[in-house]
């Protein structure tokens, strides 16, 4: 509960704004001006001072000169409570550093509201400060604790595309699991036939063998044993592909999501592509045709991690900026000696000329909410800097967007920077 120091000289004012005040708030009384400086330096400190002007011995003015002297309680706001209506007395005690005027004889309603909004007002300057305080320990603590933000930020964004595509890859999952599980009701019919036959053919009889010939083949016969026999063969066939196709999905997203894989390495950029296009996949398969125009590349060394995160963000946006059918092209090629390409192009709706100039601004998304945190892009970008490298994009409303990559295949490492580079102008 908010604590309120009431000061007045006059035994009825303190009772009278004691009484409206005490049902919202814990209230402290001081008599005179020595009281209420001894009282404010006390705790439980008080959210807010109500100050009578005219004392004996010494007034209300004198009293916040010496509050805000005081750093223990120079950020109390104090609201003058006064029968003066001159401005003079106002001007005065707002230079003073008084918070607010109320006027005797106070009117509740007035009063109450007046307090209130102090009140919020100091609560949301003490939240400010204690964020301007906790960023001023964050920066404090140097690049390291930087880079850490950073590191976790960028895991966050990869998670949030995770999560967002999580529905879609559950499906992706799901289904190769379904016609397993089915197939695997199937064998297990198709086992017990099997051992009926065998069973047959291993039973002891007295009949010819001619006889129990005969009745081993109408047993398969009436079993359909070569239709089993066939079948079979397809069913393990086809739960294979399914397994792979869970092992493959399982695979992709440990490899994108790995928060640790964040060490600079010789990598194929191909992989990494066919990777994050597998758990995209469920994104743009049923209204987009994907087309992969690969070129020869050479590895790169890179955090192959971080650019899976870009090629996610382009290949995500790229799907949910295509209404109705459309095409994704995917196109890699080296520049020169030393560089390499990756373009994603997509015959979507094109961005506007506004749009392409805050593009990269964090937390600007033209998407719906709860498709898109912001802060793709901007991370998108960062990621390519470090790896010296430029992303730039072309668009034209209605046509498509084209992002293109080009990033250095050997850049040049900052030793003494834990092998980070510097950043480039995109």
């Amino acid at each position: 509960m908010k604590v309120i120091l009431v000061v007045d000289d006059d035994a009825t004012n303190l009772r009278t704004l004691g009484e409206l005040l005490r049902p919202e708030y814990r209230v402290r009384l001081a008599s005179s001006g020595e009281d209420a400086l001894r009282i404010a330096g006390s705790d439980p400190r008080p959210d807010l001072i109500l100050l009578d002007v005219m004392m004996p011995v010494m007034d209300g003015y004198e009293v916040l000169r010496r509050l805000q002297a005081d750093e223990a309680t120079r950020t109390i706001p104090v609201v003058f409570v006064t029968a003066l209506h001159d401005e003079d007395s106002e001007q005065r005690g707002f230079e003073l550093g008084a918070a607010d005027f109320i006027h005797k004889p106070i009117r509740a309603a007035v009063a109450l509201s007046r307090i209130r909004a102090q009140i919020d007002a100091r609560t949301a300057r003490e939240s400010l400060r204690r964020k301007a305080q906790h960023m001023a320990r964050v920066a404090e603590q140097g690049a390291e604790q930087l880079e850490n933000t950073r590191q976790q930020l960028l895991q966050s964004e990869k998670m949030a595309s995770i999560g967002q595509l999580s529905a879609g890859i559950a499906h992706e999952i799901n289904n190769p699991v379904g016609f397993v599980a089915s197939n695997l009701a199937a064998l297990g019919r198709y086992l017990d036939d099997l051992f009926s036959i065998i069973d047959a053919c291993a039973a002891e009889s007295g009949a010819p063998a001619e006889q129990r010939l005969a009745e081993v083949r109408g047993l398969m016969q009436r079993l359909e044993y070569d239709y089993l026999k066939e079948d079979v063969l397809d069913l393990l066939a086809e739960s294979k592909e399914g397994v792979e196709r869970v092992r493959q999905i399982v695979a992709d997203m440990k490899g994108f999501s790995h928060a640790g894989a964040s060490g600079w390495q010789w990598a194929d950029l191909h992989g990494g592509l066919d990777s994050t296009l597998n758990i995209a996949r469920s994104t743009f398969k049923h209204h987009c045709t994907l087309v992969k125009r690969y070129g020869e590349l050479p590895q790169i060394h890179c955090i192959p991690s971080q650019l899976n995160q870009v090629f996610m963000n382009l290949v995500v946006n790229a799907a949910q900026a295509i209404e109705g059918s459309g095409e994704i092209t995917v196109t890699t090629g080296r520049v020169g000696d030393d560089s390499v390409q990756v373009s994603i192009a997509d015959t979507g709706k094109g961005i506007s000329p506004e749009g392409l100039r805050r593009l990269f601004e964090p937390f600007y998304t033209t998407k719906p909410v709860g498709e898109g945190t912001g802060l793709g892009l901007t991370l998108s970008r960062e990621i390519v800097q470090r790896h010296r490298g430029q992303i730039e994009v072309n668009s034209e409303l209605g046509k498509g967007t084209v992002f293109t990559l080009t990033l250095p295949i050997d850049p040049v490492l900052d030793i003494d920077a834990d092998t980070e580079p510097p950043a480039a102008a995109v």
